[in-house]
């Protein structure tokens, strides 16, 4: 069956129309869900330091670094360092993880270790000296 031109020139008006019409309701669609998205959602660049902290966890794995345990407190301490610390004898690790990781004065040291303040203030130089040579003998032999 053969179709007449004025029969193919009414069809396709009707496939354009029908083409038309898809066309404008995806287009209002496109409209709606993008006025939709301004109620609810907000650029990245719009937020607030605090408010992007919670938008994301960064996993922190145990893995080359060392744990001391102070007055039942445990402390861990990464790569470089942890390994320095780990040199020093008991008493000396303390004072300094009770120093610098806990932010305790030195008479509060030596209360808690029963010792006079001015011996916990000699133990911490003296232990400062001797990290800071191992910390920077590792520091040249990585040059």
């Amino acid at each position: 069956m053969e179709l007449s031109s004025s029969q193919r020139k009414t069809i396709r008006h009707q496939f354009d129309s029908f083409c038309k019409k898809i066309l404008r309701e995806e287009y209002r669609d496109c409209v709606r869900e993008a006025q939709r998205r301004l109620q609810y959602e907000i650029s990245f660049s719009d937020l607030s330091p605090q408010e992007l902290d919670h938008l994301f966890v960064i996993d922190d794995y145990s893995i080359g670094s060392y744990h001391f345990s102070v007055l039942g407190y445990n402390i861990p301490v990464k790569d470089d360092l942890g390994a320095a610390l780990a040199t020093l004898s008991e008493q000396k690790r303390d004072i300094i993880l009770l120093s610098y990781f806990l932010d305790m004065t030195d008479q509060e040291i030596g209360e808690k270790l029963n010792m006079i303040r001015r011996t916990v203030q000699y133990q911490r130089t003296s232990s400062l000296k001797q990290l800071k040579k191992l910390l920077e003998g590792k520091a040249n032999d990585e040059q």
